[in-house]
């Protein structure tokens, strides 16, 4: 029997979710993983402050280094950000993400499933340069010190994964709720409920971790291909992206998480996604 992409991918997404939050006892009392992982950097997006968490959210560790006073450029979390996007482009959002794998379960819940307009998609790209790379090193505090913008007023990951759990586990949090908690949870509401109708909703619009990777799908090694002489243009490739890119047209989309569902439908075995080159020519 032929194991899909759909089987191999979620496996590996529930391996990379179980290496991401080990520290499940940290629940209890809600300490925070501090360990000698921590000063690496997950591929994937989740929060540095969620109690299982073993490693730093690479945007978060991005913004922290772009607000210091010394306005220092972090060589380390870039050249990482640098290595999955040439190796594997967005494939770490389809196959490595935490946060992205709790999207695709949320959308399992019924409900009538609708497509996301064209102009959402370039929001992430608004958040990435203005709450990522623009206001930790604008903003600064009277000791010279910037803010991690995208964590503090918008992440709902961060809050999901991070915030509810420490205010469930210190009193003293919870009587430091105020309006920017209330905003985040409303991010987090809206979120979750687009996740439901949406597929990867906070992926397709708000997540810059997926707008840096995106960038490299077209040079990345880990890549899909279409074969022209095979293809026949049946149409079922794009009918069953979730992430709604046509393959054929553009195997290449920065919206292309390389989930596989593509290949596993191709009745003349017409897409490739790998590492290797096997497509006779890419149609244009």
């Amino acid at each position: 029997m032929k194991i899909t992409y759909a089987i191999k991918r979620k496996l590996l997404q529930f391996i990379a979710f179980g290496c991401s939050n080990a520290h499940l006892l940290n629940f209890k009392g809600g300490k925070i993983y501090t360990g000698k992982w921590k000063q690496f950097c997950n591929p994937g997006l989740n929060c540095y402050s969620c109690p299982a968490a073993g490693f730093a959210c690479p945007i978060g560790a991005l913004q922290a280094v772009n607000g210091s006073r010394q306005f220092s450029f972090s060589f380390y979390v870039t050249g990482l950000l640098l290595a999955f996007g040439v190796l594997l482009g967005r494939a770490v959002c389809g196959w490595l993400c935490p946060f992205g794998l709790l999207q695709e379960l949320i959308h399992k819940i019924p409900s009538p499933k609708r497509k996301l307009k064209k102009g959402f998609l370039y929001i992430k790209y608004v958040v990435l340069v203005v709450f990522v790379l623009i206001l930790p090193v604008a903003v600064t505090d009277y000791i010279g010190m910037g803010k991690p913008a995208f964590c503090q007023y918008i992440c709902p990951a961060g809050t999901l994964e991070g915030g509810l759990f420490l205010l469930a586990a210190h009193e003293s949090l919870r009587k430091a709720i105020g309006a920017l908690f209330s905003l985040k949870m409303a991010i987090l509401v809206l979120t979750l409920i687009g996740c439901v109708f949406f597929y990867r909703f906070f992926c397709r619009t708000l997540c810059p971790l997926g707008a840096i990777y995106g960038l490299f799908n077209k040079i990345s090694m880990f890549h899909l291909e279409v074969d022209s002489h095979r293809c026949v243009g049946c149409g079922k490739c794009k009918t069953v992206c979730g992430m709604e890119v046509d393959p054929v047209k553009t195997p290449d989309s920065a919206e292309c998480i390389r989930c596989g569902a593509c290949v596993d439908v191709c009745p003349t075995d017409a897409l490739y996604l790998g590492f290797s080159t096997k497509c006779k020519k890419n149609l244009p």
